[in-house]
């Protein structure tokens, strides 16, 4: 009976994530010879070539794109398992690792995340970058879930789950007082200085869409990509900002600053990003479906039947 070689499979892995043998036994701290006759070694026992050569960088053979497919799926599940052993979420499941891209808004975080903020029982890790950087951490099981408001597709190679748990409307606020109650869309849009989201933002791109429909061109003053700068510049620039409402909610709230209009059409969506697991976790389904059941608009009451009156026989 033949026995699979993981320690060849784990070297073929690597090799064929960086794409080049050099760099690869860089990363592995062991000589370009040892690792290419280990992945000979590889070649040999599954009977089949894994490489072909492109000049100096290596491509992949039709079946090597196969064993990688297996290679991601057994590398991933041993990372799993170490970060549960590791993490003691064997025995309580109720370690939460949070990552958020960015530029996300901090009190749409905090709004998720409000039903297990001071929970005794979890434990909450939140880090903050990129969603490349986050997906990568993903993958190897070093997060739990990523926010985002982008979504992502699965592959063979990447197999996420990507689901929508809430949507936020976007409109203008500005100063309070007059000017609001007097401001209409899209003609007013001129008269005071303009705070835009920056131009590889999804709202960028449909707030473009929407003054592009009405005839107008949109002149911003700035344009800020990190959604607690635009808050700050909002509420203290004295100027006009398109933002998610979410944003700017306390603002709103306390006065200092105002809504002038929602802008119909533009939304900004929320995403939460697993990875498929073998054990999941309690806490994150629980925030997961409670997120889901926000999002849900309430059902309708039904028509209560009239009552008629008995017509005398």
């Amino acid at each position: 009976m033949r026995q699979l070689n993981f320690h060849h499979l784990y070297y073929f892995w690597m090799v064929a994530k960086e794409g080049h043998l050099t760099r690869a036994a860089k990363q592995l701290h062991v000589s370009q010879s040892a690792l290419s006759s280990q992945i000979r070694q590889l070649q040999e026992q599954l009977g089949h070539e894994l490489f072909s050569r492109d000049g100096r960088s290596l491509r992949l053979t039709e079946v090597g794109h196969l064993v990688l497919e297996y290679a991601e799926s057994i590398f991933n599940l041993g990372s799993e398992l170490l970060a549960l052993t590791e993490s003691g979420e064997l025995r309580s499941l109720q370690r939460l690792r949070i990552g958020s891209v960015a530029t996300l808004s901090r009190n749409f975080q905090e709004n998720f995340l409000r039903p297990v903020i001071g929970e005794a029982k979890v434990k909450l890790v939140i880090r903050s970058a990129s969603l490349e950087e986050l997906l990568e951490q993903l993958r190897v099981h070093k997060l739990d879930l990523i926010l985002s408001n982008r979504a992502v597709a699965a592959d063979t190679s990447t197999p996420w789950r990507c689901q929508q748990i809430a949507e936020q409307s976007v409109c203008i606020v500005g100063p309070p007082g007059k000017p609001a109650r007097q401001f209409r869309f899209p003609r007013d849009l001129g008269r005071l200085p303009l705070l835009l989201p920056g131009p590889n933002s999804e709202i960028r791109n449909q707030f473009d869409l929407l003054c592009e429909e009405h005839g107008v061109e949109a002149d911003p003053y700035a344009e800020v990509e990190d959604m607690a700068m635009l808050r700050l510049l909002a509420r203290d620039s004295g100027g006009l900002a398109v933002v998610p409402e979410v944003v700017v909610q306390d603002e709103l709230q306390s006065g200092k600053l105002q809504r002038y209009c929602v802008l119909e059409k533009v939304v900004e969506r929320f995403y939460a990003i697993t990875a498929k697991r073998h054990f999941e976790l309690v806490a994150l389904t629980s925030l997961l479906e409670q997120a889901q059941a926000n999002a849900q608009p309430p059902p309708k009451a039904s028509a209560k039947p009239r009552r008629t009156r008995k017509q005398p026989s």
